[in-house]
């Protein structure tokens, strides 16, 4: 059973959401939230497997809640525009992905099942316009620990995540076997302290592997 949490200022989009989910097999809506704090109280309360986080609410807001979430909770924001200006940094801050707010049914439902599953809710088109955006930004790259650890196939695996490649388009383009594509991205992962594929891209893009509009 997927237990998940909801945190959103406005009750009607949150009713929208749990009469959906609760409708599913193999999920259920634990608790609701209005605000930050109290998603990070009734996370802490609950261990949801999912959380959907609203990004603008009153007090907290759901980027400061989404660095709080305990251990273990997959976070998903929410929001009504694909380039959120606090989609990058919630990403940067653990989030596992985003969605916008007119999603369609059936997409949302399979957004919970694949980030509870581990997986980041990351599109490649959107990955690449959202992370190129807000990475053109910075003046120049950062230093990432851990990078200097990745073997060259590493490296060159982690600048195709940074591109929003899959692992099956990352084996395709190296010639290799999808598990072996897994097998890099885990340890990459591993080696780099990244939460999930999620934060592999913003690492990709922040070391300067990857650059704007390379794709």
């Amino acid at each position: 059973m997927i237990k998940i949490l909801l945190a959103d200022d406005q009750a009607l989009v949150r009713a929208g959401f749990r009469a959906l989910l609760d409708a599913q097999n193999g999920m259920t809506v634990v608790a609701e939230a209005a605000d930050g704090a109290e998603a990070v109280r009734l996370a802490e309360r609950h261990r949801p497997d999912v959380a959907l986080m609203d990004i603008r609410m009153p007090g907290m807001d759901g980027l400061t809640a989404t660095r709080k979430m305990p251990e273990g909770v997959k976070v998903v924001i929410l929001t009504t525009f694909e380039l959120d200006e606090y989609v990058f940094e919630a990403l940067r801050g653990g989030a596992s992905g985003f969605l916008v707010k007119d999603t369609e049914p059936a997409e949302l439902i399979q957004a919970v099942r694949v980030v509870a599953a581990g997986e980041a809710l990351l599109s490649p088109s959107v990955t690449r316009r959202l992370i190129a955006e807000y990475a053109s930004r910075a003046k120049e790259p950062r230093a990432t620990a851990g990078l200097e650890q990745l073997t060259e196939r590493e490296r060159e695996v982690l600048t195709l995540v940074g591109g929003g490649m899959t692992n099956d388009e990352i084996a395709a383009k190296l010639y290799m076997a999808p598990a072996t594509a897994k097998t890099h991205v885990s340890r990459a992962m591993m080696k780099l302290g990244a939460r999930d594929r999620a934060q592999l891209v913003v690492i990709a893009y922040e070391s300067g592997l990857v650059k704007p509009g390379w794709i």
